[in-house]
């Protein structure tokens, strides 16, 4: 089977499940998205390598992977996403070492957000995009927060990007560059994606 290259196309709420996110890959050339249920370190861990303000004061375990791999000469050359068992999705590291290749098995959220930081391709075969591939409009935000990685999408389920209760329409520039500065230390990194959201619209 040949394999089908995705692409990241965002991590978004669901209103209708509490507390999950929903991690939405897509087909580089094609029209189908593959969401994947996924937990809140894994959510953050993917968003913060997809960011390019925000870096957090300390590694976070997968920035911890890939200094380690660097260390000792490892790459990850590719991630597929090769099953689909009752509603879980298996995934392989492809790994290359001194001119030695190991797969290795991982939860597929973690193979995200390795491959996102050794800009590594991900892959997935023409029988799981039949299975749980869909035609789904998703608005890339980028946001965090719980459950297990898993298929089983209610019929109902729709991705959406979260309210935004913060107003920062009163606060300076200044101001605002503070508190994404003191949300960064403090590791939150939703405040300081929402923070970030209104420093880019200032003139």
């Amino acid at each position: 089977m040949s394999l089908i290259p995705l692409t990241i196309k965002g991590i978004s709420y669901s209103q209708t499940q509490t507390g999950a996110y929903a991690l939405v890959l897509s087909e580089i050339e094609g029209t189908r998205t593959l969401p994947i249920i996924i937990g809140a370190f894994e959510a953050q861990s993917i968003a913060i390598a997809l960011e390019t303000e925000i870096r957090p004061p300390r590694p976070l375990t997968h920035d911890l992977f890939k200094t380690f791999s660097d260390t000792f000469g490892i790459v990850v050359k590719e991630v597929i996403i090769h099953k689909l068992v009752d509603g879980v999705f298996f995934s392989s590291l492809i790994c290359e070492r001194e001119g030695v290749e190991e797969v290795i098995d991982t939860r597929t959220s973690d193979a995200i957000a390795i491959a996102v930081r050794f800009n590594a391709p991900i892959y997935t075969y023409e029988n799981i995009l039949d299975k749980a591939g869909i035609y789904l409009k998703v608005e890339d935000e980028m946001d965090i927060d719980n459950k297990e990685e898993s298929s089983e999408l209610p019929i109902d389920f729709e991705v959406t990007s979260p309210k935004k209760t913060n107003d920062f329409s009163s606060v300076s520039l200044k101001e605002l560059h503070n508190q994404l500065n003191n949300a960064v230390a403090n590791e939150n990194y939703e405040l300081a994606a929402k923070i970030r959201d209104e420093i880019s619209k200032r003139p």
